[in-house]
């Protein structure tokens, strides 16, 4: 009998249930604030607000919430590549929606969906790219700590600058706090001050930096790869890697042994590894079937 994408996902302690879509749902827009597209496994979602360096707006986070969400349980979806143009990647939350004038009730729920989204972009069973050019500030910041892998541009920036208009980034600093080393994330959130793309790899804020002429082009190379495997051996790398992230060590180590003889178990997991004695190209199902017994 074949294992369900939840039920699997849920043997790593990720926070998966079968209330995820519905939870992440109900989302209305009438503005194109991105632009999607799905082709051969790699789904692109570009952040489509120029005019306002593609602000985090609740328009914008409800029609990315919408996007992330529309493959998420797509056979073909692999991998997701999130894009945006000009000289700021992101530029953290529209101030001009964070007056009193707006009230408590709509700041509220500007914070809870950028949370949502965020915890969406890591819930989400393939893996997400940031491809970053220029400028990602505040929650622009938060949104590339909070992806699996960024590559950044070598003249792209990183900052938590609210501190410098009242409003301390303190949401950010939770995937930040989770990116980069403690102290290197206190200077950034107490001192605002950009980073370089080099100083962010460092740390380990981004996965690698390339030129800006060939950003797209070994994006793309990072997210063929990743299509390569199994959609389900990936799905479930990622839950297990960041369930056992919150753990502690003797716990963490059960939660990933387990998962590995579930793995094991799979048609994709001894197929692989068939493939792999035999010298072969696996022929993967991408599905969570049990393998057959022996």
């Amino acid at each position: 009998m074949a294992l369900s994408m939840l039920k699997v996902l849920n043997l790593t302690g990720f926070r998966v249930s079968n209330k995820l879509f519905r939870q992440y749902s109900n989302t209305s827009s009438n503005h194109q604030y991105t632009i999607s597209s799905l082709e051969n496994g790699i789904k692109k979602i570009f952040l489509n607000d120029l005019k306002k360096r593609n602000a985090l707006s609740l328009s914008m986070l409800n029609s990315l919430k919408s996007d992330l969400l529309e493959d998420a349980e797509n056979e073909e979806l692999r991998v997701i590549i999130l894009s945006s143009a000009g000289p700021v990647f992101c530029s953290g939350h529209d101030l001009k929606e964070l007056t009193s004038k707006e009230g408590r009730d709509y700041h509220t729920q500007v914070f809870d969906r950028c949370s949502e989204v965020m915890m969406l972009v890591q819930d989400i069973p393939v893996p997400v790219i940031a491809q970053v050019q220029g400028l990602a500030t505040a929650a622009g910041c938060q949104l590339v700590a909070s992806c699996d892998i960024a590559v950044a541009a070598d003249n792209s920036r990183f900052a938590t600058p609210g501190v410098n208009v009242g409003l301390f980034c303190s949401t950010p600093g939770v995937a930040l706090g989770r990116a980069v080393p403690r102290k290197v994330a206190m200077e950034m959130l107490f001192t605002g001050e950009p980073i370089t793309a080099e100083v962010a790899l460092r740390h380990g804020l981004v996965s690698r930096v390339v030129p800006e002429a060939e950003l797209e082009e070994q994006t793309l190379q990072i997210a063929q790869k990743i299509c390569k495997a199994s959609r389900s051996v990936t799905a479930l790398g990622k839950a297990c890697f960041n369930g056992q992230m919150t753990k502690d060590r003797n716990s963490a180590y059960r939660q990933a042994s387990q998962v590995m003889v579930e793995n094991l178990g799979l048609r994709d997991g001894q197929e692989g590894i068939d493939a792999f004695i035999k010298k072969r190209k696996p022929e993967w199902q991408h599905g969570f079937e049990k393998a057959p017994e022996q």
